[in-house]
Order: structure tokens, then sequence, then C-alpha cells
């Protein structure tokens, strides 16, 4: 039985027919006999929606207020998201990112994550439910509610894939991989077979739009350290 991270962005879940689509395609890994853990991100522009609406309203806009307005846009997804598994039969459960113990600094909309507690996710996944978690947003360790910064969905799926030590992750988005350019743009674009994670890391620095920086950052260092300390171990070993 494998664990597999799942992540869908905000155009695969951009409205109820496509939610659904996706509530099919992650009941169909679940019934494959996987653990699935699903990160989803608001539902198409809801994030900018809700920036609008904090626009005609207020000119100071407080961090800590903004955060709190944003938030709302992952976890209608996620609630959402699981009433559809559940139709099908899956048990499943929603979390928001202080729910699952995504502990960040006290920077809002800019927060990094400190740690990933996990306890409850790891609990709901012993008990064959597959989790549904809202992208984008943590606790900080002032205890309120912090968003990590645009596109930030990435960022909670790769920082979920390390710390419940996974066996796949799967980003899910309106293109079918990653190019030389944007399909969209660039119909001559070529899709690559295979990317290391400092071509990514490039790309994504360079305005790539396919992974949030911070999310391939985080997957590079993280995969570092584990090299290092495979290496450290073998070394000790002879």
């Amino acid at each position: 039985m494998a664990l597999i991270v799942q992540k869908y962005g905000g155009t695969s879940v951009a409205d109820p027919d496509r939610i659904n689509a996706v509530a099919d395609n992650v009941a169909f890994t679940k019934k494959r006999g996987n653990d699935v853990i699903v990160v989803v991100s608001a539902m198409g522009k809801a994030t900018d929606n809700l920036i609008a609406l904090a626009d005609s309203v207020s000119r100071t806009q407080p961090g800590r207020e903004m955060d709190m307005l944003l938030t709302t846009g992952e976890r209608v997804t996620a609630a959402l998201m699981t009433m559809a598994l559940i139709d099908r039969g899956i048990e499943a459960i929603s979390f928001t990112g202080s729910q699952v113990g995504i502990i960040t600094d006290t920077a809002h909309r800019k927060a990094k994550i400190i740690e990933v507690k996990g306890d409850r996710v790891r609990q709901s996944l012993s008990e064959g439910k597959v989790c549904v978690i809202a992208g984008f947003q943590g606790v900080s360790t002032d205890k309120e509610v912090t968003t990590m910064g645009r596109g930030a969905s990435d960022l909670t799926a790769s920082a979920l894939v390390f710390s419940m030590d996974t066996d796949a992750t799967e980003i899910y988005t309106d293109v079918t991989g990653v190019f030389t350019a944007d399909p969209r743009i660039v119909p001559q674009a070529r899709k690559l077979a295979k990317v290391h994670f400092d071509e990514m890391l490039e790309m994504a620095g360079a305005g790539s739009k396919v992974l949030a920086l911070r999310s391939v950052e985080r997957s590079v260092e993280e995969t570092r350290a584990k090299i290092a300390i495979a290496a450290a171990a073998l070394a000790k070993e002879h």
C-alpha cells in the first residue's frame, strides 16, 4: 500500500463539475489500495475575488485580517471535496492548516513553515480515511492563522511529502506536464520527460508557473538533507 499526496490547483477545482471530476480521481486512487492525502487550492479566482472584496472596504488591510479572509477560499474547497468523496462511498475528512499542525513563523501573508506535526492526519489515515487539506495556510507560533504566499498550496504539498514520508506526489494542473514553455502561449512547446530538482528550481525562479518557487526550494532542501543523512549513516557503517 502506497501513501500518495495529490495536489489540485485552482483551475482543477474551479467549479462543481471539476470538483466532482477530481473526487472521481481521488476515489479511483483510494480504491486501488492506496492511502491518499489531498491538498486543494481555492476554487478558480476565489482568492482574487477575496482580495477585491478587501480592496472595496479597506485601505489598510492588516496582515492578520487578510490571512483570516484569504484562508477561507481553500477551506471551502476542502469541505466540498470531502462531501463529494463521502457521496462516492469514500471515508474522508477535511483539515485546515492549523488542524494539521502546520506551524509557521509570524510573518502574515508570507509565512515560512517551521514544522509539520501531522498527528491528526496520521490518525485519520490509519482509520482508512482520505485526508483533504486546505493548502496555503498554517498557524503561527503566536497561534494566529497565517498564509504562505500565492501558489503556496504547492508548498503545503511538498511539506507534507517529507513530514509524512510519502511514496509519491502528484501535482494536478491545467496542463499535462512540464513544458519548455507555456503550451497555451507557445503551441510548439515540448513536454519534458523528466526534470531534475535543480532544473525545476531554476525554472520556477525564472517565472515558470508550474510549481511555486518556495515549494521547489523546500523539496531541494529536504532531499539534500536526506542524502546527507544517508551518506553519514553509510560512512558510519564502514
